[in-house]
């Protein structure tokens, strides 16, 4: 999940030293010089203080044996290819573009897969949306972004991934520092090697590309068979990705998003953000042109989006709750876009198919 927008994020801390750390920490010192022998480029990551004070407070707060928990942390090391994915584009030619974005998640390939994912997974996303109001389309089409249905959910070491990012990339070491606490826990409690765990650059896992603390906290088990696997359950990451969007304040029945165009200078609505305040029938009284039905809509909150490509007319749609949602799973509009547009091409696809 991409970054997946409600992950938890709180800042781990080494608590005070008392007795048993310093204990701890002397046996551990042997490490330290074996370690310091080699290069910054081969280090392991057992070898900085910044980790071995993350390993006393999994310790002290997790009762993780330190012991072990430092041999794991000793075979990985700082991943130059997640670092480089992370950071910003640094060429024009990388950056932002709604119409290059769009093509890579909403195209032909997609939509085709799309359609026999629903087909082979009916049961599944029908009863994912009685229990949680959440259409089928939108739920294969989360799916169908993040991972393609299932087919490339990353290569990555997730304790690798995460370490990095939590130690090596200062912009957010907070938020995945946090996330590396909570794929450690999630691990132990689901009995699994952490260096086992194959993900995202970023450390999302399984079919629905989950972050840890979003798999603890929201993902279910759907298949009924007393676990929850977003690796190997399709039916678990169906339900999981079901359940997030419906704690999330997903509306059933209602819109997501509409096509617009506007009259003057946009600037002031683009910045009053993302997340919809301004009743639709105000924004239509500020130059804002929304096509379809939108009589129904008008009592109902709204944003204007605006999708900017370089060098073409920036596209603009006006964006509801469903929309802002569909952000909690990653914020960016551009994605919460592409999963609307997919999901589009998917109802219609499916429905060409049953008739």
């Amino acid at each position: 999940m991409k970054e997946v927008s409600t992950k938890i994020s709180r800042t781990i801390t080494a608590p005070l030293l008392g007795p048993l750390s310093i204990i701890i920490i002397a046996g551990l010192l042997p490490l330290s010089a074996k370690a310091s022998k080699a290069t910054p480029q081969t280090a392991s990551f057992s070898a900085t203080p910044e980790v071995r004070a993350f390993i006393l407070s999994m310790h002290e707060q997790h009762g993780f044996d330190v012991t072990h928990l430092t041999r794991q942390f000793s075979s990985i090391h700082a991943n130059a290819i997640v670092l480089r994915a992370i950071r910003p584009a640094a060429v024009p030619e990388q950056q932002r573009s709604w119409q290059r974005y769009r093509e890579r998640f909403v195209n032909e390939r997609r939509t085709r897969n799309g359609v026999r994912f629903w087909q082979d997974h009916a049961a599944e996303l029908a009863r994912a949306e009685a229990i949680y109001g959440v259409p089928p389309e939108i739920i294969a089409a989360i799916i169908g972004v993040e991972t393609e249905y299932g087919r490339n959910m990353g290569k990555f070491s997730v304790l690798e991934a995460l370490a990095t990012l939590a130690f090596d990339y200062p912009p957010r070491a907070d938020f995945f520092r946090s996330e590396l606490e909570q794929f450690l826990l999630l691990a132990r409690e689901n009995g699994v090697n952490p260096l086992d765990i194959k993900g995202s650059y970023a450390g999302a896992i399984g079919i629905p590309q989950f972050m840890p603390s979003s798999q603890r906290r929201y993902a279910v088990d759907f298949d009924g068979d007393n676990r929850i696997d977003l690796r190997q359950s399709t039916a678990d990451a169906i339900g999981s990705v079901a359940r997030f969007l419906h704690l999330h304040g997903w509306q059933a029945e209602a819109p997501v998003a509409l096509p617009a165009s506007i009259e003057g200078d946009p600037a002031k609505l683009i910045a009053a953000g993302i997340k919809p305040q301004t009743p639709l029938h105000e924004l239509l009284q500020q130059g804002v042109s929304a096509l379809g039905e939108t009589g129904q809509f008008g009592a109902r909150p709204a944003a204007l989006i605006d999708l900017t490509s370089p060098d073409q007319p920036t596209e603009y749609w006006v964006g509801f709750d469903n929309f802002y949602v569909i952000m909690r799973y990653n914020r960016s509009s551009f994605y919460a876009m592409s999963v609307f547009q997919l999901a589009t091409a998917l109802r219609a696809a499916q429905g060409s198919v049953t008739n």
